[in-house]
């Protein structure tokens, strides 16, 4: 019995009102509920919220969260001061490319039809330092790693093969040097 899968990836819309992305970090309470309250900031302030990542501090009391956000640049002073007013808010900042380490992984299930195919996804795969996860002779997982527009031309590359599904972890930033994140 063969089965259809069907996926919604699709290459992201251009949005033309929006000037850049922007990541933000914050270091909070490990509480119910913080999240909905930052978020509701960003829905307020016309903010889109790219990617999201939470995660539990060495502490298990708090959590950091890296956002990747885009809006009007202009707007992104007061949500950054709103978010600080959050009670459960230890710290957010804004992080710049050059005074940060941003990365993110992707893991990309690609349909594999041919010999041909496959070798030109494991060059594709190769070329970006990625990895194979899972192999069979119909299918190809690979696992992506690195910088947000690293990861972008490894996907567009491999879109001219028959992209199944496609898993994004969002942004991870940490600050260079001795700066806390």
């Amino acid at each position: 019995m063969s089965r259809s899968i069907t996926t919604t990836d699709v290459e992201p819309a251009a949005r033309p009102d929006v000037l850049g992305g922007h990541t933000l970090s914050m270091f909070v309470n490990n509480t119910p509920g913080v999240l909905m309250r930052i978020c509701q900031i960003f829905s307020r302030r016309a903010y889109n919220i790219d990617s999201l990542v939470v995660s539990q501090g060495r502490d298990p009391q708090f959590s950091r969260l890296t956002l990747g956000i885009s809006g009007d640049p202009a707007g992104l002073p007061q949500i950054i001061l709103q978010c600080n007013k959050v009670v459960d808010v230890i710290h957010a900042a804004e992080h710049t490319p050059e005074k940060s380490v941003v990365r993110e992984l992707a893991l990309i299930l690609v349909s594999v039809s041919s010999t041909e195919a496959r070798t030109e996804l494991l060059q594709i795969c190769e070329h970006f330092g990625g990895k194979t996860v899972d192999l069979s002779e119909s299918s190809i997982i690979i696992r992506i790693e690195g910088a947000s527009d690293k990861v972008d031309a490894a996907v567009r590359l491999i879109s001219n093969h028959e992209i199944i599904e496609t898993v994004r972890t969002g942004k991870v930033v940490m600050a260079r040097g001795e700066t806390s994140t």
